[in-house]
């Protein structure tokens, strides 16, 4: 089973993206190493320790243009991620503080299984 490595997928993130919203924090994903998808996602984890519920992450679907929560994501309704395009994942919940940020990002690929990175950032004062 083929393995992607980390520093590979961390080209998948948007440098200087993650920021706070008026409902939470978000971060931009753009792909440019080629299309795909998932049929699931994994929870969110932020510095390292606490995990976000996936009910409080989402996103809105490129096509149909419907918010999409984390554990929605199915072999039916799949997570895809095309050549060159942008997607802002959202978190639902408290802002972050300023500072540095370390966050992981994870998916389920058919063929590959589980897939992931992390990225750090800073969130503006």
């Amino acid at each position: 089973m083929p393995l992607v490595p980390a520093f590979i997928l961390r080209r998948l993130y948007v440098k200087s993206s993650l920021h706070n919203t008026t409902g939470g924090w978000s971060f931009t994903l753009r792909n440019s190493l080629g299309s795909g998808y998932a049929t699931g996602l994994v929870p969110l984890k932020l510095d390292e320790a606490t995990e976000i519920p996936m009910a409080k992450t989402w996103f809105i679907d490129g096509e149909s243009g419907d918010t999409i929560t984390f554990d929605q994501v199915t072999d039916q309704n799949t997570f895809g991620l095309k050549m060159n395009k942008e997607i802002e994942i959202n978190v639902d919940g408290k802002p972050l503080p300023p500072g540095e940020h370390i966050v992981y990002f994870g998916c389920i690929v058919p063929g590959i299984g589980q897939i992931g990175f992390d990225f750090t950032d800073m969130v503006p004062s």
